[in-house]
């Protein structure tokens, strides 16, 4: 009996234990938030956005258009009428919403409705995937103090929420990647780390940020 006693108490404290680790989890997740933005090349706005403090996680992925699971080179075809997009998990404790559009806007040339850059076309244009009205709201300040403070009209469209698609594997963590590509326009048998930094500059992306928001560009070096 005793025995019996103590294999109940034993399971009672393992039930509780995992409801406290499951409660935790959901705590966790109800403290993070994710905005959806469009800023051309997603491995550049993926690279720029990782590196706030604050931000969990950034993905790449198609957003706002009809195809369900595009390819990548669908979508840079032009026939389904997503953007590349990221999606950014960030706690709001540390950083928040209003402090990354500020810093979207300012990350990319949002003067352009052409693409972004050397990349050209449909899928490379910026725009901000609002969730909710609150998201919108923000997203609408920031855009209105960009506009002000750059002096040009901004023609980055803030949209509604959008189905977001991950790219596959081999776009995601481009800018840090250590595997090796055997032939690139940037170079034969280098990092993907090393491609997509010639890449970034050999596009232009940092000279134009800069060209545009000067020491307000948070990212360009």
């Amino acid at each position: 009996m005793k025995q019996l006693t103590y294999i109940k108490t034993c399971a009672l404290a393992c039930l509780i234990a995992i409801g406290l680790l499951v409660q935790a989890g959901k705590s966790h997740a109800a403290g993070t938030e994710t905005l959806t933005v469009a800023g051309g090349c997603f491995w550049c706005v993926e690279a720029d956005f990782e590196s706030v403090p604050g931000v969990r996680e950034a993905v790449s992925g198609f957003a706002g258009g009809t195809t369900a699971n595009p390819t990548y080179k669908q979508v840079t075809g032009g026939n389904t009428g997503h953007y590349e997009a990221v999606q950014i998990t960030f706690d709001p404790s540390v950083v928040s919403r209003d402090t990354l559009l500020n810093m979207f806007f300012r990350s990319v040339d949002p003067t352009d409705a052409g693409g972004q850059f050397c990349d050209r076309g449909a899928s490379y244009r910026t725009a901000i995937f609002a969730a909710d009205d609150a998201q919108r709201a923000a997203a609408e300040r920031a855009k209105t103090q960009a506009q002000k403070d750059l002096g040009q009209k901004i023609v980055t469209p803030i949209l509604g929420a959008s189905r977001f698609y991950p790219a596959d594997d081999y776009h995601q963590n481009y800018y840090k990647s250590r595997e090796r590509l055997t032939v690139t326009s940037v170079g034969l048998g280098i990092r993907k780390s090393v491609a997509y930094k010639r890449y970034r500059k050999g596009c232009g992306r940092d000279a134009r940020v800069k060209q545009l928001w000067g020491s307000a560009a948070p990212f360009a070096s």
